[in-house]
């Protein structure tokens, strides 16, 4: 993880954090402590619980020590021991911990990984209950690239694989939702010789899908011709009876939103039988359907998340974004905040070095016509 190598050794000369407590709700990997660590160097004390149960990594929690309160397969996220340090400075996957700390005190502001919690999170903020500022790391521009389009993308394909040892090509594979995750995993499902079909509720995005080349359906019509689905929303009961009843025999269900919400868990019933380890087979009518994972994150429930240089990416905006709070504490006012254009450049330069890329840079001559009124 070079990107977060390089903060952390800045970090660690100019101590940008020193003093500040910080509360981490997230995925309990070797990505995460890498993170962890970064911001202890810069002078911070961080306690740390799971975002999500199946995710959690022991060996991990072990190495970091008394400040990670988790435990693979447990039923809830610890936050009670990271609110009891009292965090001015909250890193959510999910928005369990920045919800939890909605009526605290001495909060500086937090950042937050994934759609679903800034959809919660800004639910908040219309009621008037949001009374800190909440950086969307989500929404930057290399996060989109980095984390949804190149990361889920690939790990989300990688987790129905290692569930089911399917045979992607000659597949027919519905995304549900073509955001920037959805784009990239219809992107590799056709490169892996899948026919993708997307299903929309934005015509913008309905309209990009289209004119990329994939089949555009409604759900329902495409229920009845999917050998595997993938939900990627952020919303709740995309995949419900309606679509139970027209699917075929045997087809796929997994999901790559962040929360088990998105296939209607309670309308697949109570028949159900384990195939296979990660694979639980439903009976709704004469039709046998394969629900992954419980119906969790499947690039983490059945594999192992993102690759670690996506998540230097998604770490290094978060740390960054964590020192512009600190810095800038008492100027941004409550609410959600798009992640400054500065960290999004720096992050992507870092990236670029890493990479051992080199890009040009504008002439003075350039730069005075981009800020000019002047023409020739």
């Amino acid at each position: 993880m070079p990107v977060l190598r390089s903060i952390r050794e800045r970090f660690a000369s100019e101590r940008p954090l020193a003093g500040i407590r910080i509360g981490a709700c997230l995925h309990v990997t070797a990505e995460t402590a890498v993170l962890v660590r970064t911001l202890e160097a810069a002078g911070a004390s961080v306690a740390l619980c799971s975002a999500n149960p199946l995710s959690t990594q022991d060996d991990v929690v072990a190495a970091l020590g008394p400040v990670a309160f988790a435990q693979a397969g447990e039923a809830a996220p610890q936050l009670e021991p990271v609110l009891a340090t009292e965090p001015q400075v909250t890193l959510d996957d999910g928005a369990d911990l920045a919800v939890a700390m909605l009526d605290a005190e001495g909060l500086i502001g937090g950042t937050e990984e994934t759609t679903s919690g800034l959809v919660g999170l800004r639910a908040i903020e219309r009621s008037g209950r949001l009374k800190f500022p909440i950086l969307a790391v989500n929404e930057a521009a290399s996060e989109r690239a980095f984390n949804d389009r190149f990361g889920t993308g690939q790990s989300a394909l990688d987790g129905i694989l290692r569930a089911t040892n399917l045979l992607l090509a000659g597949q027919s594979l519905v995304v549900l939702g073509y955001g920037t995750t959805g784009r990239g995993i219809a992107l590799r499902a056709r490169g892996a010789g899948a026919t993708v079909i997307v299903c929309e509720v934005d015509p913008m995005r309905a309209l990009e899908a289209r004119m990329e080349g994939f089949d555009v359906l409604p759900a329902l019509d495409a229920a009845e011709r999917g050998d595997v689905f993938v939900t990627v929303t952020g919303n709740r009961d995309v995949l419900r009876r309606e679509h139970f009843e027209r699917m075929k025999d045997g087809a796929i269900l997994a999901n790559a939103g962040h929360f088990d919400v998105e296939i209607s868990l309670p309308d697949l019933g109570d028949a159900c039988r384990k195939v296979l380890p990660l694979v639980d087979e439903y009976i709704v009518g004469e039709r046998r359907l394969n629900l992954l994972a419980r119906g969790r994150v499947v690039n983490l429930a059945a594999g192992e998340g993102h690759p670690a240089a996506v998540m230097d990416v998604s770490f290094a905006i978060h740390a960054l974004s964590v020192e512009e709070l600190v810095r800038r504490a008492g100027e941004l006012p409550p609410g959600v905040h798009p992640v400054p254009e500065a960290i999004d450049r720096e992050v992507a330069r870092l990236k670029l070095a890493s990479l051992g890329v080199e890009i040009d840079s504008l002439t003075d001559v350039q730069q005075d016509y981009l800020t000019s009124w002047q023409r020739p």
